[in-house]
């Protein structure tokens, strides 16, 4: 967890916190095959209609290496599937740019 960083913490509960941390974790291990040296990676999570009683989240993922950065994000009702939905994006993106 030394380099992974969430903000937007004080949007989310407990449980919610813990889904975050969760997949963050597992997903590193995942970069960190493709990427040998991560510097940091950035989750920004925000709510949206709060008032109701579900949420709407939006994920900015940013991975920063030594020489690349790379983004990707995620809008969904479902927590555990938005964080997913950007992980797997983060994860083509940087094949993508590796693919040469």
């Amino acid at each position: 967890m030394e380099n992974i960083k969430i903000i937007g913490i004080k949007d989310l509960n407990e449980d919610e916190l813990e889904v975050v941390k969760g997949l963050a974790n597992e997903y590193y291990e995942k970069i960190k095959r493709v990427i040998k040296n991560i510097d940091l990676i950035t989750i920004h999570v925000k709510t949206f209609d709060t008032t109701g009683e579900r949420k709407r989240y939006e994920i900015k993922l940013k991975v920063i290496a030594p020489t690349k950065s790379f983004d990707a994000q995620s809008s969904e009702w479902d927590l555990t599937k938005a964080v997913h939905i950007v992980f797997n994006e983060m994860q083509k993106v940087i094949e993508h740019r590796f693919h040469d």
